[in-house]
């Protein structure tokens, strides 16, 4: 089958954004050259599309909340932006209401356009150098992103990372998913397999802590539906949920249901974390993929990646590069259809 390819659209400094398509195991990707973005997936025999996205790449730019970005350098917050290494601080730019580092900054690798390193029928290889000093990074970090269909409904993500000086490296993918084509997920149930998770202060950067989840509502070892956030202490969930103390090998660590379509997720991945969002702070004000309208929790993330401030913590997970090494980050999202 021949790879597909067309213009999404141009950046206003004329520079093209290609839309890339990918397609295997029962699965149809549009993979965007800018910020690495999955623009639509979709799974044969469900009509609905199985992320949140938009039609043009003007709304991307004016509108989006990270849908299937790939943030970084560092995806996730930085308390206060400042962190040191060796002895050496660093002052990262605070995009955040001016107090906090997140997602790598203003002009992230998110917001930038990769280069397309191999396109095959079923598979996409991407790249972006992120250069010394941008948002008061140190070194000059490689990215590569692979986005591969495979047998089985799987979407494998992986990333590459390297630096040629000592920094902080940590990227994810930032899709919103919803597997039933509402305008909520509330109709899904979702099990994530953490005894902890951390605790958040105002800015949302963690305190420190690395809380167990017994007796609390971030127990979700076992399938839970999503409709709680309406019910008791209504919860919105927008936190790290501890999966181990450092990379491993991949593993199921979280699965989600939608009991209205009968569509299921199942991650698997060898990072340490995962930031659950349930996407409660949309209020999206142009049309989404179908003209779909997305409001509060119209979707949820479920981003793997390192635990966020990491670096700021000695109990959390090693959240440095350093060169001559490679960080390897894999995660599939697999998917399927009762």
């Amino acid at each position: 089958m021949e790879a597909l390819s067309r213009e999404f659209g141009r950046l206003p400094s004329g520079e093209t954004v290609q839309q890339l398509t990918i397609k295997g195991g029962g699965l149809t990707a549009h993979i965007l050259t800018w910020g690495a973005v999955i623009q639509d997936l979709r799974l044969e025999g469900h009509g609905a599309p199985l992320v949140l996205g938009f039609e043009k790449l003007e709304d991307y730019l004016a509108h989006s909340p990270y849908f299937g970005a790939t943030p970084g350098r560092n995806a996730n917050r930085i308390g206060g932006g400042r962190f040191s290494i060796d002895g050496t601080a660093y002052q990262l730019e605070c995009n955040e209401k001016g107090v906090t580092h997140l997602h790598g900054g203003s002009d992230g690798i998110a917001k930038r356009v990769w280069r397309v390193v191999e396109h095959a029928a079923d598979r996409v290889v991407l790249e972006i150098v992120d250069p010394e000093g941008r948002a008061g990074y140190p070194g000059n970090c490689r990215i590569t992103c692979t986005y591969e269909l495979k047998d089985g409904g799987v979407l494998s993500v992986r990333y590459v990372s390297t630096t040629d000086k000592a920094t902080i490296a940590n990227v994810c993918q930032h899709s919103y998913f919803n597997l039933d084509g509402g305008p909520d997920a509330f109709g899904h149930d979702i099990m994530i397999d953490a005894g902890h998770y951390l605790p958040t202060d105002e800015r949302q950067v963690p305190t420190g802590e690395i809380r167990p989840v017994d007796g609390t509502v971030f127990d979700l070892r076992s399938m839970t539906s999503l409709r709680r956030q309406l019910e008791g202490d209504k919860i919105a969930y927008d936190h790290n949920f501890c999966l181990s103390t450092a990379r491993g090998p991949k593993r199921t660590v979280a699965l989600v249901r939608s009991v209205n379509s009968g569509v299921a997720l199942e991650v698997r991945t060898g990072e340490p974390g995962v930031q659950f969002y349930t996407g409660f702070k949309m209020d999206v004000p142009v049309p989404g993929l179908e003209g779909r309208k997305y409001g509060p929790f119209a979707g949820f993330c479920l981003e793997t990646q390192i635990w966020p401030d990491a670096v700021n913590h000695a109990n959390f997970p090693e959240g440095i590069l350093r060169p001559g090494e490679t960080l390897l980050q894999e995660t599939d999202y697999v998917f399927s259809r009762n």
